[in-house]
């Protein structure tokens, strides 16, 4: 079955103190557009992300929101600045004697003082946050899927049944064909006899202009190609790939075939069904835009 473009899909992954949450949001757009809302410290796995979802999506604009802990006991890195503290002990030292008081600096309130410790996230390991994103993102991107499908099922239903209507226009309008050659026959008659009504008329010529007036109405190979572009279509939307461009094009055909009906009938019942059908077409190309 065809699927959408616009999903969510969300996944949280656990292993050896590392925590990685990703969450999928997908929208319409006419190629794979990625957008990134990753902490920098993950920035470099953007490519295992590009490379992972390009094998499971084929279109649409995702944003990618990734959140990451480490509660590791190696997690982070804690420095002393030993000059510095240094001179805050040598320091406190010569006041107390110079002052004549006791020195009471010890060490741990020394490592309370400004820019004597600096705690920083220590280096992860970067091949072990890899296996993680490509984890957690194809949980995710499994389960942005699944709702592209669900999504693409209510599409597909909604498509088929304007196809039917198209048919079903297509085949009051093959109905209504042969009738207009007929009746430009019998206005032309009533015109001939009544205009040269004293005067035999040339048979073989009205029934040669009749031909050329049938020959230059004939709307027979759009009907053929309108009906060949609806069964085109059916087949598409019970496809599970990418199909949204094909469709796109499909109901741009379909469009051109009523044009060229509605200008070669001239018809008014003919005329009144295109402008229905085109009405149809109109609303699918707006559901075609939601297509994978």
């Amino acid at each position: 079955m065809a699927r959408s473009m616009t999903g969510f899909g969300h996944a949280v992954v656990s292993k050896d103190g590392r925590e990685l949450s990703i969450e999928l949001k997908s929208v319409n757009h006419r190629f794979l557009d990625l957008a990134f809302r990753m902490p920098r410290s993950l920035a470099f796995l953007e490519d295992t992300v590009r490379n992972t979802l390009g094998t499971m999506l084929a279109r649409g604009h995702v944003d990618i929101f990734a959140n990451y802990r480490n509660t590791r006991n190696d997690s982070k890195k804690v420095e002393i600045n030993m000059p510095m503290l240094s001179a805050y002990m040598t320091a406190a030292r010569q006041a107390a004697e110079e002052l004549g008081i006791e020195n009471d600096l010890t060490l741990s309130r020394a490592l309370r003082l400004t820019d004597i410790v600096s705690v920083t996230e220590a280096d992860d390991d970067r091949p072990a946050l890899a296996e993680l994103m490509k984890d957690a993102l194809t949980r995710a991107a499994n389960e942005l899927i699944a709702m592209r499908m669900r999504e693409g099922e209510r599409l597909s239903s909604d498509m088929k049944t304007r196809l039917g209507v198209i048919a079903d226009i297509r085949e009051k309008i093959s109905e209504r064909a042969p009738l207009v050659v007929e009746e430009q026959r019998k206005k032309l008659n009533e015109r001939i006899e009544s205009l040269l009504s004293e005067t035999e008329i040339d048979r073989a010529r009205l029934a040669t202009e009749i031909a050329l007036f049938a020959d230059k109405v004939s709307i027979d190979e759009e009907l053929i190609r309108l009906s060949s572009h609806i069964a085109a279509a059916g087949e598409l939307l019970e496809n599970s790939g990418s199909v949204g461009r094909k469709l796109d094009f499909i109901v741009q055909e379909m469009n051109r075939e009523f044009n060229t009906i509605g200008s070669k009938a001239n018809d008014k019942t003919i005329a009144s069904l295109v402008i229905d059908g085109k009405a149809e077409l109109e609303k699918m190309r707006e559901q075609v835009q939601n297509f994978e």
